[in-house]
């Protein structure tokens, strides 16, 4: 009896028997820099403002671009004196570019044609920001443009014109770039727009605190330029979060592709960013600001339908 009442070693402490290998030991976890990749492999970057490049050389294309990037807003700026003229040569030279190069590039025009390029392991083209001096002051070529792909417009005054011009952009379906814009600009078009506003290159350093806060209001997304060092950028997000919120951060592009975005998500991890947020800042908001635009223009049409 006395022999049942002895210790006996618990499963844990008997030793394996002879033959029998032992568990390896469990793996370190990942430090930040490989979640980094590891999310980024999965949730690629949306740009917000990606230039044509000066010539399209056969040679030299498809332009260099981050890895990480999944979807690219292609900027259809031109000078002032180009105007309308310009911006068409420029959305024609990118329909071009996207042709040219069909392994790597796929055109899209909405939230749904984004997802599916990413997931055919195309980088999805969308056309636009267009400059807003390329309007010349017309509601019809604001909806020529819209006819032609374009999917977001460089809001960077506020005047009758523009009040207008928003009102008809929420209606068909553009969405509202307020890049460059003076406090006040950005104050008036929230007032007016009910759709989610896009930063395409924000410079969150130069916004009030209230202005930031009502960009978060409105569901807006900041997207912020990455260099190198990806302290600068990640303060910048930083201050976005705090002021708007995680849901109104984004990327506009990076100047140094061949470093790409791993850096600034291994930072922003160490500052304590969860898994979603770096989803959303990747594309998830971006992707948000064109769903909602969308679901607005078409909730518009159903309205006068049914009356």
């Amino acid at each position: 009896m006395a022999e049942l009442l002895d210790d006996h070693p618990t499963l844990s402490t008997v030793p394996p028997a002879d033959g029998v290998p032992t568990p390896p030991d469990p793996s370190p976890p990942l430090d930040e820099t490989a979640r980094a990749r590891a999310l980024l492999a999965a949730q690629p970057v949306t740009e917000g403002h990606t230039e044509l490049p000066e010539s399209l050389d056969p040679e030299d294309l498809p332009p260099v671009r981050a890895r990480e990037a999944g979807a690219q807003f292609w900027s259809l700026h031109v000078e002032a004196e180009e105007g309308v003229v310009g911006t068409l040569r420029r959305i024609d030279s990118v329909r071009a570019l996207v042709a040219t190069c069909p392994e790597d590039l796929r055109l899209a025009y909405t939230s749904s044609e984004l997802a599916d390029a990413r997931n055919c392991g195309r980088v999805a083209a969308l056309l636009g920001p267009v400059g807003w001096t390329a309007l010349g002051g017309s509601a019809a070529t604001l909806r020529a443009y819209h006819a032609l792909g374009v999917r977001a417009v460089n809001l960077t005054c506020f005047d009758r014109f523009a009040r207008d011009a928003v009102r008809e952009m929420n209606r068909i379906g553009l969405a509202v770039d307020l890049s460059g814009a003076d406090p006040d600009t950005i104050r008036s078009a929230l007032v007016v727009t009910r759709a989610p506003a896009l930063l395409t290159r924000a410079a969150p350093e130069a916004l009030p605190d209230d202005v930031l806060r009502l960009l978060g209001g409105n569901g807006a997304v900041l997207m912020v330029t990455v260099a190198e060092d990806p302290a600068a950028a990640a303060d910048a997000l930083d201050r976005v979060r705090a002021g708007a919120g995680p849901q109104c951060v984004g990327v506009s592009g990076t100047t140094a592709p061949a470093v790409g975005y791993a850096p600034l998500f291994a930072e922003l991890l160490r500052r304590g960013w969860s898994a979603q947020e770096l989803v959303g800042l990747a594309h998830a908001n971006a992707a948000r600001v064109l769903r909602e635009t969308e679901f607005l223009s078409r909730s518009n049409r159903i309205r006068r339908a049914a009356a």
